[in-house]
């Protein structure tokens, strides 16, 4: 347990220095995170969908599990949209919602899977992380942008969004056989370091202004709780009827939904809130908080139940 914790420790360390890194951009050299944030959702996230959906193997079990997991995510946003409506004075329940339904599949679960899964299953993980950036795209913009607009404003945005596009075009290649030249490659797949490197900085962006915002307990309480407890036990629930009753999927992705379960909250939730202007400064504090806390979570969820399936 002390090596799992020691290993991911220093795997997760640089990405705290990116963090510090996009805090000094902001602090110092005037960056703009709304630029960012759009930088990230409109460019850099749409290419990072097509190389992941071009890319996979795919199969009937392999295709359904992004399906699932947005489902999932998309079911347990709108409850928690519903049922913290009246708890919160202003949007925060919507900013809520939004990281209700995701986690940082992306700029911490990939690392994450290529240390303890396979190379094969660590892409098929990596094509599940389709399932977090559809709902980002879709569910979870809208339930924050219904925050800040109206419903026909927040649906118009959400058409606007590439990712969906890039999703069905890079499916569309994959299945048609399309041969992408080895160059043309090699030059979006540079776009995933990118990714993560600025999705990172984004948390860090976020941060300026945070003395002025203070904690909000009852957000962290529910977003935490949400996070680290209810969506790890929905999953692996979905797993137990699996196991017993379908056997649809297999033991290895059962892995795969696990870790997809268990990581931090997401870092793309400070991308929305900063796009959208939807408390940016909470968002990040929540962000960062929760990967310190998932540096000791995941060793103990890896140690009790990962090797089980």
């Amino acid at each position: 347990m002390l090596e799992l914790t020691t290993t991911l420790g220093l795997k997760i360390f640089p990405l705290y220095i990116t963090i510090l890194l996009g805090y000094i951009m902001v602090r110092f050299f005037q960056a703009n995170r709304e630029v960012m944030a759009s930088l990230l959702i409109y460019i850099i996230g749409p290419v990072v969908i097509f190389m992941a959906s071009y890319k996979v193997q795919l199969n009937l079990a392999v295709v359904t599990l992004p399906i699932l997991l947005f489902i999932v995510s998309s079911t347990l946003s709108l409850v928690s949209l519903r049922a913290t409506k009246n708890i919160f004075h202003d949007n925060t329940n919507n900013i809520l919602a939004f990281s209700a339904g995701t986690g940082n599949t992306g700029y911490f679960g990939i690392p994450l899977a290529i240390m303890l899964l396979s190379e094969n299953l660590a892409n098929i993980y990596i094509f599940t992380v389709l399932a977090s950036l559809l709902y980002e795209s879709t569910v979870g913009f809208f339930v924050v942008a219904k925050g800040h607009y109206s419903i026909k404003q927040s649906f118009i945005k959400i058409i606007k969004l590439p990712s969906i596009y890039a999703l069905a075009l890079g499916l569309t290649c994959n299945i048609l056989k399309v041969e992408l030249s080895d160059d043309l490659i090699n030059y979006l797949d540079y776009f995933k370091g990118a990714y993560a490197i600025l999705g990172m900085m984004m948390i860090g962006m976020g941060l300026k202004g945070l003395a002025n915002v203070g904690i909000d307990k009852l957000f962290m309480s529910l977003a935490f709780g949400i996070k680290f407890i209810i969506y790890p036990l929905i999953v692996l629930s979905i797993i137990w009827i699996d196991s017993s009753f379908f056997m649809f999927f297999n033991a290895d992705l059962y892995k795969v939904m696990f870790i997809f379960s268990i990581v931090p909250m997401a870092g793309n939730t400070v991308a929305v809130a900063s796009l959208l202007n939807v408390h940016p400064e909470k968002a990040s504090l929540a962000v960062i908080l929760s990967a310190v806390i998932s540096i000791f979570t995941i060793p103990v969820m890896v140690a009790i139940f990962l090797d089980t399936f």
